[in-house]
């Protein structure tokens, strides 16, 4: 033990004679190590996000929506398409499908809302009660929809929708317009997170732009058809009865085989592929595959930089042992022997790797305060930017990946450490005691 205190010893005076040349050796570890971590730590961060979306859809529910197939017979000759979703699929999912907990249908479309002078480009979602929850939406003030609103004029606005319309003032009880009908806003939702585009067919969503209705109403005073004049008297739109149907069953172990019923049972019904079934499950499992891999890449990338540290550090030891060839020589003539040569320079290394490694361990833990303080400085100088991801990501620094930096940046020490040790092992005494 006394024999390694002091051969550590003897390796930091000897850095320490050259403190610039040993600080750059460092550096490039430092910087290794900290790319390791940082990489990760972003990396869990855009995957524990994705998840916590995906896991919103809730780990038992079937996500069906209609999505407007590439091409379709039907829809050739004429400008305004019909696909999608049919009320009788909904009603036939109920009847026929054993295992359903809950089917709840919505219907969605691009809506101007007006209010006096001021307006809204929002997205009008025909929902029924169970809406609020299944999206984890909060009521900021006034209440949700009942069933004795169904088929009634009454909205409910989301929180920037809300903004927009009213400005800073309480929206309860006003009217506005929706399309070329008056309706009666009874509440207002809490601001919510967007969620990404999850899979082929669930699109980016933007939940602060919308303004919710009862289905009925929607049904009885918008209708399935939406028309927008193209030039002249010419409408182009779209006909579909329902947007999504989100299917709820009693045991998570169903799911898919549930899934796989419907998509049959669609299949019967539809003549295209205009509707999508989507299971969260699923995808929960191909986002753990991506972040996998993900982090694969990411750690290949830090252990590049590792090794490009690796080497000047090599580069630097053989480089000593050149300047140190006398100094070897005497410790060899006074009885040292080749392994305390080889342990003397392998130890001044993995001081060198041992140093940068835990500094760069330190700098990676502040990974999360230094990205928000950036990501503030950035806003406040252009608010905009920043793309939105960037606004709701949060690092996650993952604890296997400080224990893999480490171990990389004292492996990458002890290998290209290795060579100047044995080189400086291998002099012959009395020539090294002839150098100059």
């Amino acid at each position: 033990m006394n024999a390694l205190l002091r051969t550590i010893t003897t390796g930091v005076k000897s850095l320490l004679l050259q403190k610039m040349r040993a600080a750059l050796a460092a550096l490039g570890i430092f910087i290794g190590t900290t790319t390791v971590i940082w990489l990760v730590a972003m990396g869990e961060g855009v995957s524990h996000r994705a998840q916590e979306q995906i896991l919103e859809l809730g780990a038992k529910n079937i996500i069906v929506r209609s999505v407007e197939p590439n091409s379709s017979q039907d829809n050739a000759n004429s400008r305004v398409k019909k696909f999608g979703l049919l009320r009788k699929d909904h009603e036939r999912i109920v009847a026929t499908i054993p295992g359903i907990r809950d089917a709840i249908p919505m219907r969605e479309t691009r809506m101007e809302l007006r209010v006096e002078n001021r307006s809204a480009d929002s997205k009008l979602v025909g929902c029924s009660e169970e809406h609020l929850q299944m999206n984890q939406l909060e009521i900021a003030r006034g209440r949700w929809l009942t069933p004795r609103d169904r088929g009634k004029k009454v909205v409910v606005l989301a929180d920037q929708t809300a903004t927009r319309l009213f400005r800073h003032q309480n929206p309860l009880g006003k009217s506005i317009w929706v399309g070329s009908e008056f309706y009666i806003v009874i509440g207002q939702t809490k601001p919510r997170t967007a969620s990404a585009a999850i899979g082929g067919s669930l699109d980016a969503r933007d939940y602060n732009l919308d303004a919710y209705i009862p289905l009925q109403t929607f049904r009885d005073r918008i209708g399935d058809r939406v028309l927008t004049r193209s030039s002249g008297q010419q409408f182009t739109g779209e006909i579909v009865e329902l947007s999504q149907i989100t299917v709820s069953v009693d045991d998570v172990d169903n799911v898919d085989e549930t899934a796989a019923i419907i998509e049959s049972l669609l299949k019967k019904f539809h003549k295209t592929e205009d509707y999508a079934v989507v299971v969260p499950k699923e995808l929960l499992a191909q986002a753990a595959r991506t972040r996998a891999m993900f982090n694969i890449l990411l750690v290949i990338i830090a252990g590049i930089s590792l090794l490009v540290g690796g080497i000047g550090i090599m580069n630097i030891m053989l480089a000593t042992v050149t300047e140190r060839t006398r100094e070897i020589g005497i410790r060899r003539a006074i009885g040292a022997k080749r392994r305390d040569i080889i342990q003397q320079f392998l130890t001044e290394t993995l001081v060198l790797t041992g140093t940068g490694g835990l500094l760069g361990v330190l700098c990676g833990l502040m990974c999360g305060p230094l990205f928000r303080g950036i990501r503030a400085a950035v806003t406040a100088i252009s608010p905009d930017a920043l793309p939105p991801i960037i606004y709701t990501l949060e690092p996650r620094i993952a604890p296997w990946s400080i224990g893999l930096s480490l171990f990389i940046s004292l492996g990458t020490g002890l290998i290209f450490g290795l060579y100047p040790a044995r080189r400086a092992a291998m002099m012959n005494p009395i020539e090294a005691l002839r150098h100059e």
